[in-house]
C-alpha cells in the first residue's frame, strides 16, 4: 500500500513538473504566435514560479488539514482544466491567468504527495517513499518535458504541447481517483503554531538563499529553449534533444550529489554553486551548435539540477 501512494505522488509530480517546464520549450514559438517579446513570454514561467514562491508556505498551511487523496485529485483537474484551456490558444492575458491558477496548488501538491507517502512509515521506509515521490521531478525532466517540446516542433504548434500536458494530468488524475484511498488528516496543527516557523533566523536565512538560488537558475533556464535556437541555431528537434541531455546529465549529478551530500552538505552544495557560476562563462559564449556546445549543455545540466 506505501508503495502504491508513493508511485502515484511520483506521477503527480510528473504531472506538476510537465505542466511547470513543458512551457519553456516552447516560448519562441508562443511569442512568436502572440507577437510579443520572448522576455514577455517568459512571465508564464516566471509568473508561475513567483506565485509558488509567495503563496507556497500559506496555501501548504492553509490546506494542511484536508483529506490528502482529495487535495492530490482537485490540484491534478485544475492542472488538467488549465491545460486544456492553454491548449485552445486563448488571448495572452488569459493564458496567463490560467498558467497562474495551479502555480497556487503547486507547493500543496508536493507537500502533500510526500506526507501522503511517508505517513505511518518508520524512519528508514520514509526516506525510501520520499525519495519515490521526488523522483518524479528528475523522470519529468528527462522525458515529458522533452517529449512536450518534441511535440510540439513536430507539429509546428505550439498548442499541442499543452495537450500533452493535459493528456498526462487526466492520466494522474484516474489513477488518484481509482487507486489512492481515503486518506484524512488525524491530527491538524493550528494555523497559529504553523506561522511561528515564519519567525525562525534560520527559516528566514534558508528561505532568502533558496529565494536567491532558484532565482539565478531560473533567469537562464527559463529562456533555455529560446537561447539554443537563436545563439546556437537549434531548431524546435533539436532543442528537445538538448533538453533530454539536460535532464539525463542532471539525474547523473543529483545522484553522485546526493552521495557527497552525506559528508558535507554546506560545502558539496558550496561547490555546485560554483560550479553553476562557472559554466554560465561558456555557455555565454557558445556559438553555433557543435560538439563543444553539446559538451556544455551536458555540464550545464549535471550541476544546475542538483542545485535545483
Amino acid at each position: 500500500m506505501k508503495n502504491k501512494i508513493a508511485y502515484i505522488g511520483c506521477l503527480s509530480l510528473i504531472g506538476m513538473i510537465t505542466t511547470e517546464f513543458g512551457v519553456i520549450g516552447i516560448l519562441p514559438q508562443v511569442a512568436d504566435y502572440y507577437q510579443i517579446s520572448i522576455d514577455k513570454a517568459g512571465m508564464l514561467l516566471s509568473a508561475y514560479a513567483m506565485v509558488v514562491a509567495l503563496a507556497g508556505p500559506f496555501m501548504t498551511m492553509f490546506a494542511s488539514g484536508y483529506n490528502r487523496k482529495y487535495l492530490m485529485a482537485l490540484t491534478m483537474a485544475i492542472f488538467l482544466f488549465t491545460g486544456v484551456i492553454s491548449s485552445l490558444a486563448p488571448p495572452f492575458w488569459l493564458l496567463m491567468l490560467v498558467r497562474v491558477l495551479p502555480a497556487f496548488l503547486h507547493p500543496v501538491l508536493v507537500s502533500t504527495a510526500v506526507a501522503a507517502a511517508t505517513t505511518n512509515a518508520d524512519r528508514k521506509d520514509a526516506h525510501k517513499m520520499m525519495a519515490i515521490v521526488i523522483g518524479g521531478i528528475g523522470i519529468a525532466t528527462i522525458t515529458t518535458v522533452p517529449f512536450a517540446t518534441y511535440i510540439a516542433g513536430f507539429f509546428n504548434n505550439w498548442q499541442s504541447s499543452f495537450m500533452v500536458q493535459a493528456v498526462i494530468s487526466l492520466t494522474v488524475l484516474i489513477a488518484i481517483i481509482a487507486l489512492l484511498p481515503s486518506m484524512p488528516v488525524t491530527e491538524k496543527k493550528s494555523y497559529s503554531s504553523q506561522l511561528r516557523i515564519l519567525k525562525k533566523p534560520v527559516f528566514i536565512a534558508s528561505s532568502l538563499f533558496a529565494f536567491l538560488m532558484i532565482g539565478s537558475i531560473f533567469s537562464t533556464y527559463s529562456y533555455f529553449a529560446d537561447y539554443l535556437s537563436k545563439v546556437n541555431g537549434m531548431d524546435e528537434q533539436t532543442i528537445s534533444l538538448m533538453l533530454l541531455l539536460f535532464g539525463l546529465t542532471g539525474v547523473l549529478g543529483n545522484y553522485i550529489a546526493g552521495k557527497l551530500l552525506t559528508k558535507n552538505i554546506t560545502k558539496i552544495t558550496a561547490i555546485f554553486l560554483i560550479a553553476l557560476t562557472v559554466v554560465a562563462v561558456p555557455i555565454y559564449f557558445s556559438g553555433p551548435m557543435s560538439v563543444a556546445t553539446v559538451l556544455i549543455i551536458a555540464v550545464w545540466g549535471f550541476i544546475q539540477t542538483h542545485v535545483f
